[in-house]
């Protein structure tokens, strides 16, 4: 589905410039998203299973979803080595650009989720001094909160408020960015616009922000989600009782380890989210959170394994 909407995309660009865009996996070539999609790349961290290299240096990979509205930026020299820069890269990269053309009386607000690495944040709020709010899952839930708001999710967004000034470069973003949806081939075009602007690689965009602290997600099935309750913006568990109190538990023993949990807005499962300064401590972090969530939440099946 992504394979067609990029090829159509293509059709609008100026000759020269379209160049720089190949589409790939088309129609035909397997079962539809089977391994290759945003979600299986970002969840995964695999290369798709269609991938067989990157030529050059300069060059990179992205995956959409089906539908064509959420996108993560990859490359990968083999199948065991992937570099992924998903939503959150996506947000500071523009949100530190934007910082450098907004005038002092304009304030700029990034909103993220409790999905959003903690790096993320901390790279926003110490390093470049933005304000940041979490807010629960769902494009739903994002409010205007600020004159000027970058919302971030897997499907990145932006929205501009009528106090943003009109010059050529602010001017020209407000035409490419997408404010109604999340869209992965404005989003595309937005980055590949951002890296060209700073003359940056792939692997310059990974080094030179922050660097993620490795996470894990996992999901658990349960009898009944409805029995798991959070809090607003889904960072703590309120029910059942003693949930919350042994993910802490389970934190603690972790050096800079966070999780939460959340039930799925749509399927009897309990999604999991966790990271720590290693990957092996994240990875033990949301085994021991998914157990909690099966002792604790009426769990059926056996424990997700990674």
């Amino acid at each position: 589905v992504g394979y067609s909407a990029v090829q159509e995309l293509l059709e609008y660009l100026p000759p020269k410039y379209a160049q720089r865009f190949v589409a790939r996996n088309p129609p035909g070539t397997g079962p539809l998203n089977e391994q290759c999609g945003s979600e299986f790349v970002q969840k995964q961290l695999q290369a798709p299973k269609w991938f067989d290299g990157i030529s050059s240096q300069d060059e990179y990979c992205c995956s959409l979803d089906g539908d064509s509205d959420r996108i993560v930026f990859w490359k990968s020299d083999s199948p065991q080595n992937l570099l992924l820069l998903d939503g959150d890269k996506i947000a500071v990269l523009l949100a530190q650009f934007f910082q450098s053309q907004l005038p002092q009386n304009v304030t700029l607000g990034v909103v993220q989720t409790a999905y959003a690495n903690g790096a993320s944040t901390h790279y926003l709020q110490s390093q470049l001094q933005i304000p940041v709010t979490i807010t629960k899952t769902g494009v739903k839930h994002f409010n205007m909160m600020w004159e000027f708001i970058l919302k971030r999710t897997a499907m990145e967004r932006s929205l501009f408020s009528d106090k943003v000034p009109d010059t050529p470069v602010l001017k020209a973003l407000q035409a490419l960015i997408n404010p109604a949806v999340g869209d992965a081939l404005s989003d595309l075009l937005l980055v590949d616009l951002m890296l060209r602007y700073n003359q940056w690689t792939l692997d310059d965009w990974a080094a030179k922000l922050y660097q993620d602290f490795p996470s894990r997600q996992l999901k658990v099935k349960v009898q009944d989600r409805s029995i798991i309750q959070c809090n607003d913006n889904e960072t703590r568990a309120l029910a059942p009782a003693n949930l919350q109190e042994r993910l802490d538990q389970a934190m603690l023993a972790v050096p800079q380890g966070r999780c939460f949990v959340r039930p799925s807005g749509t399927e009897n499962v309990v999604r999991i989210y966790a990271e720590a300064l290693t990957r092996s401590e994240a990875d033990e972090l949301a085994t021991r959170a998914a157990q909690i969530v099966h002792e604790t939440c009426q769990g059926i099946g056996p424990l997700p394994k990674i």
